[in-house]
């Protein structure tokens, strides 16, 4: 059965709503997902990204995902069957001068940001719902990590906070009521991060974590995925096996 069959048999309406559609891997995504088939939305915080996104083909839509109100308004409109979170708020290139405020900022992004996006979801009906966390933040232990493997600790003194919003980003994911995909990307490189290569074990090409997102769509199980390089630091097996997933795959954009 190729990947269209199973999706069409999935879902009626071709529709997906996704949440970051400017960002690195939103930009990635959106042309794999309109190649499928599907009617994009695509969200962005700035008026100044809608040609952008128009241009790849995503109908654009400017809200802020902690505008809780204006946030249902917009998918309950759209009626998406699928929605991604591929919601950051993170600096070009990590820049170092940045990271602390980015850090707490990019946590309360995952809290509070997922909370109001994952309500309305489910109020808009939809029946899947894919979301961006991190594959590199598992406590010291065995190699490679799977997806089971402990967290560094909430009281973690540089990474605690992240801990703290990534936890709530994926309880609240897997607990709605509905398909709840979590997808722990490597750090992230490639066109549009600031990174030409790989900056640290367990990484992972942009275009490799947008096809995760896209496969997820049709072939995942509820549950967690690692998605990043089989460099021995995290366990892919999962994501290989259940999605089809090929860390190698690039797009050529």
């Amino acid at each position: 059965m190729t990947q269209k069959t199973e999706t069409e048999s999935m879902f009626s309406n071709k529709r997906i709503f996704l949440a970051g559609a400017s960002g690195a891997i939103g930009r990635q995504l959106a042309p794999l997902l309109i190649a499928d088939g599907w009617q994009v939305v695509g969200t962005t915080r700035s008026a100044d990204k809608t040609p952008l996104l128009r241009e790849m083909g995503v109908e654009p839509v400017v809200v802020d995902v902690f505008d809780a109100a204006a946030l249902r308004s917009v998918v309950a409109e759209f009626k998406p069957e699928i929605v991604i979170h591929q919601l950051t708020d993170l600096p070009h290139a990590l820049e170092a001068s940045k990271m602390t405020e980015a850090l707490v900022r990019n946590a309360r992004l995952r809290d509070e940001g997922t909370r109001n996006l994952v309500e309305a979801a489910v109020l808009a009906g939809a029946k899947r719902l894919i979301a961006q966390s991190i594959s590199f933040i598992y406590a010291d232990g065995p190699l490679p990590h799977r997806e089971e493997d402990p967290f560094l600790a909430e009281t973690h003194p540089v990474y605690g906070e992240t801990v703290h919003g990534v936890a709530s980003l994926e309880r609240q994911v897997l607990s709605a009521p509905l398909d709840g995909i979590v997808l722990r990307y490597g750090l992230i490189y490639g066109p549009g991060t600031g990174f030409d290569a790989p900056i640290a074990p367990g990484s992972v090409h942009v275009s490799a974590a947008a096809k995760a997102a896209q496969l997820a769509i049709a072939r995942a199980v509820p549950g967690i995925y690692n998605v990043a390089e089989n460099d021995g630091a995290v366990s892919t097996e999962k994501s290989t096996q259940i999605l089809g997933w090929d860390a190698g795959w690039r797009s050529g954009r």
